[in-house]
């Protein structure tokens, strides 16, 4: 089929946006972009040139480095997937530490690191054919996009699974401490100043506390399938 469509998932942390947006990406043979992966990686800088740490941010000097940051996704035909690269070095593994989510958050709420993340997002989607999930993609990076899904869960559904997926990945983590990092990232991801996080006027809400991977994504298919054939 020649139609192509833009799909903007949003919502909260551990709600399975990328997930779906795999799935769905894969489906359609649509570009698939991680924008979370994108603040990550900026984080995983400040990290490693200590401009941030757990109780400081030096938000001026990420600002001036931020021309020194280059992000990049590379496909790996194997994974199925783009990873994300950091000034050229393979930095998916690392981005996805607890580490990096319990500062992330802080670093997304700066305007200047949203201002220029979104103009290189707002580039990847330009000739439609993508599945980008985030926080704004819906209400600020593709206002106009014809698909616009918001996801939701419990705090405690979704604490228990970014828990599963640490601990998976060998983190030596505490339910309480994901738990506690849910919260807040929910906190400061719908109070910052720029772009919060909201659900768009005209967005398919999707609560998936209660629902399979499978369902989720068969529920998306079909309401893709009717837009396609419209």
């Amino acid at each position: 089929m020649d139609k192509k469509i833009t799909i903007a998932i949003d919502g909260f942390s551990s709600t399975g946006k990328s997930t779906l947006a795999k799935q769905l990406a894969r489906y359609l043979g649509y570009v698939y972009v991680d924008t979370g992966a994108m603040y990550r990686a900026v984080t995983l800088y400040a990290m490693q040139n200590g401009l941030i740490g757990e109780d400081f941010f030096n938000r001026e000097g990420l600002i001036e480095h931020l021309d020194d940051i280059t992000l990049q996704f590379l496909y790996n035909p194997v994974l199925e997937f783009a990873e994300m690269y950091l000034n050229e070095e393979n930095v998916e593994k690392e981005i996805r530490t607890l580490a990096v989510s319990q500062l992330v958050s802080r670093v997304a709420e700066v305007p200047q690191v949203r201002h220029k993340l979104v103009e290189q997002q707002k580039h990847m989607g330009e000739k439609k054919g993508v599945v980008m999930d985030g926080r704004d993609i819906g209400t600020v990076v593709f206002p106009n996009a014809e698909l616009k899904i918001f996801m939701n869960a419990t705090p405690e559904t979704r604490a228990q699974r970014r828990f599963k997926e640490l601990t998976g990945l060998g983190q030596e983590v505490t339910y309480d401490e994901v738990y506690k990092n849910v919260v807040e990232r929910d906190y400061i991801d719908t109070h910052r100043e720029d772009s919060p996080l909201v659900k768009a006027d005209d967005a398919i809400e999707m609560d998936n506390s209660n629902i399979t991977k499978q369902e989720q994504l068969q529920k998306v298919i079909d309401i893709v399938d009717k837009l396609l054939a419209e």
